[in-house]
Order: structure tokens, then C-alpha cells, then sequence
């Protein structure tokens, strides 16, 4: 399996994500090719014994779409930059997969346009993998790819998020639900009241309206939007995460007795943190594309890089791509 990675895409390319792919160059069948400036890159690569680098290989690329550029620029305008040639290694079959960590409208667009949609899929989406319950996961699509949507496509979104949930996450018969704002099918938008409507017609395992209080609570293992709320959504939680940590760190640091009591939870603290942080995860497949795509944060560092390229190992050993292929046709005709 050859995974491609953009080395230079990211707030701390190439740096981190040279690490990060040293990091992961131990998974077995894997050889990782960082493409991007070759005299950057393995001046990166050279800090490292030769014995950690020998799955990986550099494909040089002598353009670079900034995290603030325009996504048609990538295509358009710069056809030689890393996040584009990355793609074209994967719609070659020369790679399964590609990462990136940089410009997310770009990878989106790029993805699209050089993979191409899987037949039966209007729009692709972007799924995050989110804490639930008591160290549970779940899948929540559309985070950000789309903001307007169809009933149509939420109807997708919920098709390719179980397909995910089953396959990558290892849940059987994943429970779908509808982000809404009451659990009542009543509750919510015309969008959502109609999607809810649609659902319910099809042979998904659907469990009705998620109120948003019950979305990290492991109420469904398929959360589904659009992509307005589901961004919302998911840069509320991470801030809101992170103000907590601050406020225990300055509380536990008051004085001498809640220092150590701080220091006697310390683990159990490591372990809420890590469930939390987004590096845990590495990335978000971009659902819908016929090819295996992981957009990770802007601001990965080497352990979030590591992680999403497992998660392209990952979805690529799951055959996630036919899977949805497949299922699409299935839901369709049912629902038909």
C-alpha cells in the first residue's frame, strides 16, 4: 500500500509532517511518499537514522498552495503544487491514499475533481470521528464541506457515515441520527423535518432526532448535517475543550493542596485530554470521493500527521470505497 502525503501542507510543514511520517513508517505494507519541495523535504528526512526512513520515498513538487489561498488556485493555477500532485498519485493508482494537512478547500477541491465522486454521491462530505459516551466513537457528516444541503444529501451523508462507522470503527448495524434541535420528528428546519421524514423510509438503522446536548453522549454512532451546523458543531467542542483544560490548569496550580491533588489525578486527566484532542484522530475522510482522502487539521503536528495516515491505511484496508459505492446503489433503490 503507498499512501501519499502533501509534506507541505500545514501551519508547521514540512517539518512536522516529515516527522510524522517517520513516525508511521513502521506500519507494515506501507510506504509512505512525501511529496512536495525534494531538497526541503529530505533535509527534513536526513535528521533521521536511514532505518526509519526505508518505506518512505519523495516525489518532488515545485508549488505550494498557501492555507489562505483560494481553492481554485490549486488546480487552476498552480497544477505542480503538492496537494495536486498528491491526488494525481492516487487517481494514477500509483498511491491508495493521500493526506493532507493543508488548505481544506483545496484538498476538497482538488480530491473532487482528480478522484471524481463515486457514482450516486451529489456532493462528498467530510466525516469526523468524535469522542462519545464512555470512550465510545461516532461519526458525525457533512463538518464543513457543505453548507447548503439537499434532503437528498443528507440522505447520502447518513449512507456513507454508516458505511464508515461499520467498516473503519468496527460498529455493527450503526445507529444513524439526525441533528436537530428537539428528539421530536417535529423539531428543527424544513430541511431536518424532511430529512428526518426520508430516513425513516429506509433501511438504515435510524434512530430519529440527535438534540445536540445527546451528540457526545453516544446517543448515535452516525451523526448527520449539513455542513454549516456540523463545523459549528465540531470548533465549539474543540474550543470549549480547551477552555476547560485552562481553567482546571489554573484552578489546580492555586496553591500547594490542589497542586497535589492535581498531580494524584494527573492521569486520569492525561486520559480525558487524549480523548479530546484532535491529534488522537489524525484526520477526516472525505467521504464520497472515489479514492481515499484524509484532511487533517492546519495545525497537525507529527503524532496528528502519524495517525491520519493509519486512518488512510485504515479506510483503504476497509475497502471503504466500494463500500459506499455499494451501499449507495442499495439505498437508493430502497428508497425508490
Amino acid at each position: 500500500m503507498r499512501i501519499a502525503v502533501d509534506a507541505m501542507g500545514g501551519d508547521y510543514a514540512p517539518v512536522e509532517i516529515v516527522k510524522g511520517a517517520v513516525q508511521a513508517a513502521n506500519l507494515q505494507g506501507v510506504t509512505i511518499i512525501l511529496v512536495g519541495d525534494q531538497q526541503a523535504v529530505e533535509r527534513e528526512l536526513s535528521k533521521y537514522p536511514a532505518q526509519s526512513r526505508r518505506h518512505i520515498v519523495v516525489r518532488h513538487a515545485s508549488e505550494v498552495v498557501a492555507m489562505d489561498e483560494h481553492p481554485a488556485n490549486a488546480i487552476r493555477k498552480k497544477p505542480d503544487s503538492s496537494i495536486v500532485v498528491a491526488a494525481n498519485l492516487v487517481n494514477s493508482g500509483d498511491a491508495q491514499a493521500m493526506v493532507s494537512a493543508g488548505n481544506t478547500g483545496a484538498a476538497m477541491a482538488v480530491a473532487t475533481l482528480r478522484l471524481g465522486r463515486i457514482r450516486g454521491i451529489d456532493r462528498p462530505a467530510i466525516g469526523t470521528v468524535l469522542p462519545v459516551g464512555n470512550n465510545g466513537q461516532a461519526v458525525m457528516l457533512d463538518a464543513g464541506a457543505n453548507v447548503d444541503c439537499s434532503v437528498e444529501n443528507l440522505l447520502q451523508f447518513a449512507v456513507m457515515g454508516k458505511e464508515y462507522a461499520q467498516h473503519v470503527l468496527g460498529i455493527s448495524n450503526p445507529r444513524v441520527g439526525l441533528l436537530s434541535i428537539g428528539e421530536e420528528p417535529s423539531k428543527g428546519n424544513e430541511l431536518t423535518k424532511n430529512a428526518n421524514a426520508r430516513l425513516s423510509e429506509t433501511a438504515l438503522n435510524f434512530v430519529g432526532n440527535v438534540d445536540g446536548k445527546d451528540a457526545f453522549r453516544g446517543a448515535a454512532d452516525v451523526i448527520v448535517c449539513d455542513g454549516f451546523a456540523g463545523n459549528i458543531v465540531l470548533k465549539i467542542a474543540e474550543g470549549v475543550a480547551e477552555h476547560i483544560f485552562g481553567i482546571m490548569k489554573t484552578e489546580l496550580n492555586r496553591n500547594p493542596i490542589r497542586k497535589l491533588g492535581g498531580m494524584m489525578a494527573k492521569p486520569a486527566f492525561a486520559m480525558v485530554k487524549a480523548s479530546l484532542d484532535y491529534s488522537e484522530y489524525g484526520g477526516a475522510p472525505l467521504l464520497g470521493v472515489n479514492g481515499v482522502c484524509i484532511i487533517g487539521h492546519g495545525r497537525s503536528n507529527a503524532k496528528a500527521v502519524c495517525n491520519a495516515i493509519r486512518a488512510a491505511a485504515s479506510a483503504v484496508e476497509h475497502d471503504v470505497v466500494n463500500s459506499i459505492t455499494a451501499s449507495v446503489q442499495l439505498e437508493t433503490v430502497a428508497v425508490i
